[in-house]
C-alpha cells in the first residue's frame, strides 16, 4: 500500500508522535511510554510515519530511534497554507459582524 503524508496526519495519534519526536529523538519505547494505547498500536502508528517517510528509525545497539523527517511534512504545510488566507478573511469577517452586534446591543 501507498502511503503519503496526509494519511500521516490524519490520525490524532500520529500528530501527537509527530510534535513529540519534532522535539527530541526517541527510542520506539519511549514513544509508547508518552501515550495511554498498547506498544503494537503505537509501533503500528510509527510504522505508517515511516511508510510516509515522515520518520526514520536509527539502530542504536538494541534500541530503534525514532528520527522526524520534518521535509516530508512540506506537502501538508503547502496545501494547508493556501486556506491560510480564505479562513482568515472569513474569521475577520466573523469577528466584525460580532463586534457590530455587540455595539449594538451596548447602545440599547
Amino acid at each position: 500500500m501507498r502511503r503519503d503524508v496526509f494519511q500521516a496526519i490524519a490520525d490524532p495519534i500520529r500528530r501527537d508522535i509527530i510534535e513529540l519526536l519534532a522535539t527530541e529523538t526517541l527510542s520506539i519505547n519511549e514513544v509508547a511510554e508518552k501515550f495511554e494505547i498498547s506498544r503494537p498500536a503505537i509501533s503500528k502508528h510509527l510504522k505508517i510515519l515511516n511508510e510516509c517517510g515522515i520518520i526514520s528509525f536509527n539502530q542504536k545497539g538494541r534500541e530503534r530511534l525514532c528520527l522526524i523527517q520534518p521535509q516530508k511534512l512540506i506537502p501538508a504545510f503547502l496545501w494547508i497554507k493556501q486556506y491560510n488566507t480564505l479562513w482568515k478573511d472569513r474569521i475577520d469577517s466573523f469577528e466584525n459582524y460580532l463586534n457590530k452586534i455587540q455595539i449594538k446591543k451596548d447602545k440599547k
